[in-house]
């Protein structure tokens, strides 16, 4: 696949911009993004994913590079949930992608303005492997984003990456397009029927959010707080494994061993407690 043909190069001195792009629902996405404390438009954008559109501009208040802010903002997202994120971002000298998934090294992708690929090879594979994009036909296409191309800018590039994702469910709704300034982005995503606000609502509503992402992440049932059997049965293991650590410890004037212990005896107490104090749904 050729690479889009760019209508409106971006300018120099484009204000800088930003995506971020979830494999999830918007319901799961809000949950997650609580805890990065910035003021964000969230909207679906496609059957399996939703997209951030970043209200603030830190890299304009605080002088930080787009890219670093993008950077920090997906490996946040990523780390606590079970799904990918996808940061998008441009500014007047360069645009590019970053790709954070787990606690994986992040991966990403650099094109000048005027469309020089500015990145690694490497780099548009791991990315098609991660999004589990087809090896052959998919993969054919994100390396034609890595040619030399007079007729594609940057913006283009992020266009013709996008056009790779169709395939793999993204779809976004008109007017969120790279490149495009932040005004407009945050205009075209509050129209949309299911547009929200995502916002810090304080350490309290923070906390909250956090457990419930992990509640619904694969480790849910096992932490203390979920309440089912495999987390009791964890909790009942470790309190059993807690104390004759402890009672070895002290025997043995041990303070590794007394940490250890006291660490499963607090862990599994723990457990126990919120099975008799959390409120079921």
């Amino acid at each position: 696949m050729s690479t889009e043909k760019s209508q409106a190069r971006p300018q120099a001195g484009a204000g800088p911009g930003a995506l971020l792009l979830c494999r999830a629902d918007p319901e799961s996405v809000a949950q997650a993004a609580h805890p990065l404390r910035e003021r964000a438009l969230l909207t679906r954008a496609g059957d399996d994913w939703s997209v951030l559109v970043p209200e603030g501009k830190p890299w304009v208040h605080d002088g930080e590079p787009v890219d670093r802010v993008l950077t920090g903002w997906a490996t946040a997202l990523a780390v606590g949930a079970p799904w990918p994120v996808l940061a998008l971002w441009w500014d007047a000298d360069r645009a590019g992608y970053i790709l954070a998934s787990g606690f994986r090294r992040p991966v990403g992708y650099v094109w000048l303005t005027d469309g020089t690929p500015a990145g690694e090879d490497e780099a548009m594979r791991t990315f098609a492997a991660r999004l589990g994009l087809d090896p052959v036909l998919d993969l054919q296409s994100l390396d034609q984003l890595t040619r030399p191309d007079p007729e594609a800018d940057a913006r283009a590039r992020l266009r013709g990456l996008l056009a790779v994702l169709t395939r793999a469910g993204v779809a976004l709704s008109a007017g969120l397009s790279p490149g495009e300034p932040a005004d407009r982005l945050r205009e075209a995503a509050r129209v949309q029927p299911d547009a929200r606000q995502v916002e810090w609502a304080g350490l309290r509503d923070a906390i909250r959010a956090e457990l419930d992402a992990v509640d619904s992440s694969r480790l849910g049932p096992w932490m203390p707080w979920s309440g089912t059997l495999r987390a009791r049965a964890v909790a009942l293991a470790q309190l059993a494994a807690g104390l004759p650590l402890t009672v070895r410890g002290l025997r043995r004037r041990s303070g590794g061993w007394v940490v250890a212990g006291a660490l499963l005896l607090a862990h599994g107490g723990l457990g126990l407690v919120c099975e008799v104090v959390r409120p079921r749904d």
